[in-house]
C-alpha cells in the first residue's frame, strides 16, 4: 500500500513534465511555422498584388493561425501524435479568432484586442487540448524513405526558407553582420565546453579577428569595394562551416549545415545585388 501511495506523486510528476514538454514543443512549432511561412506569404502577396489585403488585421490573424497550425501539424506528425489530438490542436489555433472576428467586423473590438485576445484564448485552448490527451503516448509512425531523407536535411530546408526573401530582393548587408558569423561558434563552443583544447579556441579567436578585420576594412573602404568584401566574408564563412561540419568539432553538425547553407545563400544573393548595381 505504501508503495502504491508513493507511486501516485511520481506518476503525477511524470505526467506534469510530459504535459509541460508537449506545450513547449507546440509553442516552438508555432513560432517556427510563423518564421518560415511568413516570407512565403509576403512573396506571394508581392507577386499577386495582395499586400494590402495581407495587411488587414482579420486576414493577418487567419494567416497567422494557418502558419502556426502548419508548424504544429508537422511537429505532431513527427512526434507520432494521433489525428484527433492534431485536429483539436489545429482547432485551438482557429476557433479563438473565429469567435473574435464577428465582433471585430461589427466594430465592437479593436485591432489590438483581436490579436491579443486571440493569442490569450489560443493558449487556453491549447492547454485544454493538451490536458485532454496527456495520457496518450505518441508512437512515431513509419515514414517513406524519401520523407526520412528530407527530414534528415531539415537544416538545409530551414536555411533556404529563411533566405527566401533575399532571393526575391537581393540586398547587400551591413559590414558589421560579419561579426555575427564567428560569434555564433564562440557562444555555442563555450556552452558545449569545447575549449579544453586551447588550439581549437585559438583557431576560433583567430577567425573572430579575421572577420572583424574584414568588417573594419569594408566599413572604411570605398562603397564599390565594401559590398564585395562583405559578400566574400559570408561566402568564406560557408567554407568555414563546411570544414566544421566534416570534423564535428565546436558546433553540432546540424548547426554547421544550417549555417553553411545560410551563409552561402546570403553571400550569393549579395553578389547578385552587386552585379545588378
Amino acid at each position: 500500500m505504501t508503495e502504491t501511495i508513493a507511486q501516485v506523486p511520481q506518476e503525477s510528476g511524470r505526467d506534469g513534465r510530459r504535459l509541460a514538454r508537449h506545450l513547449a514543443e507546440m509553442v516552438a512549432a508555432m513560432l517556427v511555422g510563423m518564421l518560415l511561412l511568413d516570407p512565403l506569404w509576403r512573396a506571394g502577396a508581392a507577386v499577386l498584388g495582395g499586400a494590402a489585403a495581407l495587411a488587414r488585421p482579420d486576414v493577418a490573424a487567419l494567416v497567422m493561425a494557418t502558419d502556426m497550425s502548419l508548424g504544429m501539424v508537422a511537429w505532431m506528425w513527427h512526434r507520432g501524435h494521433g489525428r484527433a489530438a492534431t485536429a483539436e490542436m489545429v482547432g485551438a489555433m482557429y476557433v479563438p479568432y473565429l469567435l473574435l472576428l464577428p465582433p471585430w467586423w461589427a466594430g465592437l473590438v479593436g485591432d489590438h484586442a483581436l490579436l491579443l485576445g486571440g493569442h490569450l484564448l489560443m493558449l487556453s485552448a491549447m492547454l485544454l487540448v493538451a490536458v485532454r490527451h496527456r495520457h496518450e503516448q505518441p508512437a512515431p509512425g513509419r515514414r517513406h524513405p524519401a520523407v526520412a531523407a528530407v527530414a534528415r536535411r531539415w537544416p538545409t530546408g530551414l536555411a533556404l526558407l529563411m533566405t527566401l526573401d533575399l532571393w526575391l530582393e537581393p540586398a547587400v548587408l551591413s559590414p558589421w553582420t560579419l561579426l555575427v558569423l564567428p560569434a555564433g561558434y564562440l557562444l555555442i563552443g563555450t556552452w558545449r565546453r569545447q575549449w579544453r583544447d586551447r588550439r581549437i579556441l585559438a583557431f576560433q579567436l583567430a577567425g573572430l579577428a579575421g572577420w572583424a578585420g574584414l568588417a573594419v576594412a569594408a566599413w572604411g573602404g570605398p562603397d564599390g569595394l565594401a559590398g564585395w568584401l562583405v559578400a566574400g566574408g559570408w561566402l568564406g564563412h560557408a567554407a568555414w562551416d563546411l570544414a566544421h561540419h566534416r570534423t564535428g568539432r565546436v558546433v553540432p553538425r546540424g548547426y554547421a549545415e544550417w549555417c553553411g547553407v545560410l551563409d552561402a545563400a546570403v553571400g550569393i544573393t549579395m553578389v547578385l545585388a552587386l552585379l545588378r548595381g
